[in-house]
């Protein structure tokens, strides 16, 4: 069975919530890895049973109590931030403080914009991006755009290291067959890509990493990667 490095992730992911899930069934409490793989399965499971972005947070918000992890683990794990493919396309979801035992509903930290504070950002790369395939697709404001849908045709180099400027949380729909213009920021904080569609899964500005991340989107058929790499 041929899986793309995503669906490799996401079965990963999956492994890993099920391992959760049979140590708290045998009443052992969590660690830190077992507790974020249970609380962010939750979210693409909610995803996959067509729920809301706002809904999949709540669930996950509920999945764990205090008293089902280890001491100091609720202290740890602050946002669990994972890709779902909701039935409006892949969005970012953000569950913060996710061990509380808390029930804020559409209100929860992570399943609303910023407030008005959040200041503006001002794109440093401007893309036209063309949507090829026969399905909108959504790009969510912190996913590494060089990694998105390889279905979306734009200049994959000019996007390396790069996020759309868009507030977080929100995202960016690209309809069959359109053209649109988007802005794009640098990646902030360590510049670490894990996960995404795999094509980088380390520091981005490591001794040869766009290099090697053009060469994989080329063999996986990337459109805007061919010639740059």
């Amino acid at each position: 069975m041929r899986l793309t490095p995503t669906e490799r992730d996401r079965l990963l992911l999956f492994g890993a919530a099920e391992l959760a899930r049979a140590r708290r069934a045998r009443g052992l409490r969590l660690n830190v890895p077992e507790a974020t793989a249970l609380i962010a399965d939750t979210v693409c499971e909610a995803a996959r049973d067509g729920k809301r972005l706002a809904e999949a947070i709540e669930a996950a918000r509920t999945v764990l109590r205090p008293d089902d992890v280890l001491p100091g683990v609720a202290d740890v794990i602050g946002d669990v931030m994972v890709e779902a493919v909701f039935d409006d396309g892949s969005r970012l979801a953000v569950v913060s403080d996710p061990i509380s035992g808390g029930s804020l509903g559409d209100d929860a930290p992570g399943a609303v914009l910023p407030g008005p504070a959040d200041p503006p950002t001002e794109p440093a790369v401007r893309l036209t991006v063309r949507n090829t395939a026969t399905v909108p697709i959504s790009v969510t404001s912190h996913f590494h755009f060089f990694e998105a849908n390889p279905r979306l045709d734009f200049v994959r180099s000019a996007a390396y290291g790069m996020r759309l400027a868009v507030p977080a949380g929100s995202s960016v729909r690209f309809d069959p067959g359109a053209e649109v213009e988007v802005g794009l920021v640098p990646i902030g904080g360590d510049r670490v890509a894990i996960g995404f569609a795999g094509l980088v899964d380390g520091p981005l500005d490591a001794p040869g990493a766009k290099r090697e991340a053009l060469r994989r989107a080329v063999a996986c058929g990337y459109l805007g990667a061919e010639g740059e790499s």
